[in-house]
């Protein structure tokens, strides 16, 4: 039985979310998303009009998030997520909005 501390249970994602993501409150939302979550990182405006989100945590609680940024806010329309998980780095402490 693993620990909820084992790192194999842990993972990374970057994603970036495509569509009306900007001027709807995706950035507050997710932040709120990542924290009930129990995940660190950053959520990030881009100059092109998407979102960058980057996330840290339980392997399940990383997934809950993926599909929670394929649906936003109810404000948002999302078009696109391109995402990958990678190695868990536990470079973060707490989620914020990155400016």
């Amino acid at each position: 039985m693993q620990r909820e501390t084992d790192p194999s249970d842990k993972t990374r994602l970057s994603a970036t979310v495509s569509g009306r993501v900007q001027g709807v409150g995706f950035r507050y939302s997710a932040v709120n998303q990542a924290r009930r979550l129990g995940l660190h990182g950053y959520v990030r405006n881009q100059p092109d009009g998407s979102v960058t989100v980057v996330c840290e945590g339980a392997r399940t609680a990383v997934e809950s998030m993926r599909a929670w940024l394929q649906r936003g806010p109810s404000a948002a329309r999302v078009e696109q997520v391109t995402a990958h998980e990678s190695e868990y780095r536990g470079e973060f402490r707490g989620f914020s909005i990155d400016y």
